[in-house]
């Protein structure tokens, strides 16, 4: 059986109390390391019924090993206890040399032990690391582990925290001996890699990657470097994790808690929903803005449009107030005054984020369901800016000018209540949940209806716009707060119909447009070669010149 134990890395056993050293073989098999202690003084061993030694037989060899797979079974790390007594010290044949040709024989040295017993320590799990991974699995993450113990302990330990279900184990050699085409059939089955490397590791990691997969890995250990390096997202300890190992990841754990993990998996997805959140926001107005603006300047005779520059910029700095506001949340300057996508961050990650599945690595970041509430809102903002444009005096009895001030008012209260429609990417119906612990969407909206009203009540000069009523102002924010309910209709509108017309419109454009591209490309290559020919030789051409009046002044000379 082996011992499990460790050598002094000087390669030299020293007795404290003598000054005779052993030199030991260099370098040393790693299959015998020992962790030894010698003493001078005897040492009184109590048995439990016996004091005398009995053989190591064949039997009593099968009741170690049945004992240690027990206990290992049972989670158990397993220590074995040998001794022997040296009648003199140094052993004979191992006297002190400074020659390492003279050096002992390991093997002759830790021969003729004693068996004591073994012991099992036992390492409890975390307190939460069980319903951690029950989180992680239900979010769609599946967690594997990668160790150096014996495979019992090792399972025994991913059974107790749920790692193990009904997958597949396996041990590091065997591991190794795999092709890539049949490690790729059972990695999606592997649940534990016991008596691992950290090579193993590695390549586990660099697989599962080029499977499609995104990989985290945990590690907190020098060996652990590789595989931090290789994944996606290393994480690393912040109290037992080495040095190395904290500048190869991407995160550190400062409290060593795989919980932790869960934490940064509900932030990460907080943030893209953020960033999905802001584009389907500010898509929605630009389209709405451009359609609106230049259909409306080419009905006026004066090529007027309905919004008018300035008011143009009001609604731009609208769509990135949300920025400002999300400053306080974010502690890197540099990513909040370049990424205005992270505005909508301000809804702090709940658990219901961990409900649906991890997101694919090549999912474009504008999903079918936004491109479905873009449209929807973008037809509903163009039609009744349009109506209240166009309609002239018929259903409403205003002036022009008045017209031109509710159309610039509605569609800035539309944007406002468009926020609430943002709120959420899925197709549920309930888009003000969670809204009361968001104090800054609410302050942010309090800022920008109060300067919206002042704008309108204030800003005809800088806005071109006159002063409206108490009905003008009524019909202005009814009809923009119908965009609410309209929004609920359109996340009941099936998502896989507007697959479908994307699907028919779109293919004869993509038939179209692929012969079109490989053209285009070749033209632009051709002519991007012939400029390039052209620039040499008017690079060639005054070296030739000067070369020719060199040798003209020479021969006159």
């Amino acid at each position: 059986m082996r011992v499990f134990a460790r050598l002094q890395r000087a390669h030299r056993a020293q007795c404290a109390s003598l000054s005779h050293t052993i030199q030991l073989p260099l370098p040393y098999p790693s299959n015998l390391a020992r962790h030894h202690r010698l003493a001078n003084e005897h040492n009184i061993l109590i048995f439990k019924t016996s004091t005398g030694i009995a053989p190591l037989d064949g039997e009593q060899a099968k009741r170690i090993a049945s004992t240690n797979d027990e206990y290992a079974s049972q989670s158990l790390r397993t220590i074995g206890l040998v001794y022997r007594d040296f009648p003199q010290w140094p052993p004979r044949g191992t006297e002190n040399s400074d020659d390492p040709t003279l050096a002992a024989d390991l093997g002759a040295l830790l021969g003729d032990m004693t068996f004591i017993g073994v012991v099992g320590i036992q390492d409890p799990l975390r307190l939460g690391v069980p319903q951690a991974v029950a989180k992680a699995r239900h979010a769609g993450v599946i967690t594997r582990m990668v160790t150096g113990d014996n495979i019992l302990t090792a399972k025994a330990i991913a059974t107790d925290c749920g790692i193990y279900t009904d997958g597949l184990v396996m041990e590091g050699p065997d591991f190794r001996k795999l092709s890539d085409e049949n490690m790729d059939a059972i990695l999606l089955r592997l649940q534990v890699l016991a008596r691992s490397s950290p090579e193993d590791k590695r390549v586990l990691v660099t697989r599962l990657r080029k499977l499609g997969g995104v990989v985290a890995v945990t590690g907190d250990g020098t060996n652990d470097g590789p595989a931090l390096k290789a994944a996606d997202i290393g994480f690393s300890m912040g109290i037992a994790g080495t040095e190395v190992a904290k500048e190869a990841s991407a995160i550190i754990l400062m409290d060593d808690n795989f919980s932790s993990i869960l934490t940064a998996l509900m932030w990460g997805r907080a943030v893209n929903d953020a960033v999905q959140k802001f584009l389907q926001f500010q898509i929605t107005v630009n389209i709405t803005a451009m359609v609106v603006a230049f259909i409306s300047a080419l009905e006026d005779p004066e090529m007027r449009s309905v919004l008018t520059a300035v008011q143009l910029l009001w609604i731009n700095l609208f769509m990135h107030f949300y920025a400002l506001m999300v400053g306080h949340s974010c502690t890197n300057r540099n990513l909040r005054d370049s990424l205005a996508a992270l505005s909508l961050s301000t809804d702090a990650p709940t658990d219901e984020i961990l409900d649906r599945p991890p997101t694919p690595r090549k999912a474009s970041i504008i999903s079918i369901t936004m491109w479905k509430m873009i449209i929807g809102q973008a037809i509903f903002q163009v039609i009744t800016t349009f109506i209240l444009h166009f309609a002239g005096p018929k259903p409403l009895p205003y002036p022009e000018n008045e017209m031109r001030s509710m159309s610039f008012n509605m569609f800035v209260w539309l944007q406002i209540f468009n926020q609430y429609n943002n709120r959420r990417l899925d197709n549920k119906l309930n888009i003000f949940v969670g809204i009361h612990k968001n104090y800054y969407f609410i302050a942010m909206n309090i800022i920008m209806v109060s300067a919206q009203i002042l704008i309108a009540m204030y800003g005809s000069t800088a806005f071109s716009i006159v002063r409206i009523n108490g009905n003008q102002w009524a019909i202005s924010v009814v009809v923009a707060v119908l965009c609410i309910p309209w929004g609920c209709c359109v996340r009941l509108f099936p998502d896989r119909w507007l697959e479908m017309g994307a699907e028919f419109f779109g293919k004869p454009f993509v038939i179209v447009y692929r012969p079109l591209a490989r053209f285009t490309d070749r033209v632009f290559t051709k002519l991007r070669s012939l400029r390039k020919n052209k620039k040499g030789e008017e690079d060639v051409s005054p070296m030739q010149t000067d070369r020719v009046s060199g040798d003209a002044e020479k021969g006159v000379m």
